[in-house]
């Protein structure tokens, strides 16, 4: 299994109603330093409705201002049908991440 592989492996097992940073996907492929790496996989994702890469936000909660598959808002809209919630400032609240060992 390649890198990319790896990492759409991981995002598919984020569950609904969770979220995960660039930095938690690559700790869990197993290189906590390929997070502009998982960035740009999903970024290509070649199966958007099967490799939920909206479900990715930054260390901060923030979702992606280039989401790739129709910006910002359709990045929030989504993981607001998934359930997630949003503080204040516009970042996925913390109770919302996964958590990895």
């Amino acid at each position: 299994m390649n890198t990319f592989e790896m990492i759409y492996h991981v995002v598919r097992s984020i569950p609904r109603g969770k979220v995960a940073s660039y930095g938690q996907v690559a700790q869990l492929v197993g290189n906590k330093r390929l997070s502009r790496v998982v960035g740009y996989a999903l970024h290509v994702n070649p199966d958007p409705d099967n490799i939920p890469c909206y479900r990715v936000v930054n260390r901060f909660g923030e979702v992606s201002g280039a989401f790739a598959f129709g910006g910002e808002n359709v990045q929030r809209e989504l993981l607001e049908r998934d359930g997630i919630e949003f503080d204040e400032n516009g970042r996925v609240k913390k109770e919302f991440f996964i958590t990895v060992s």
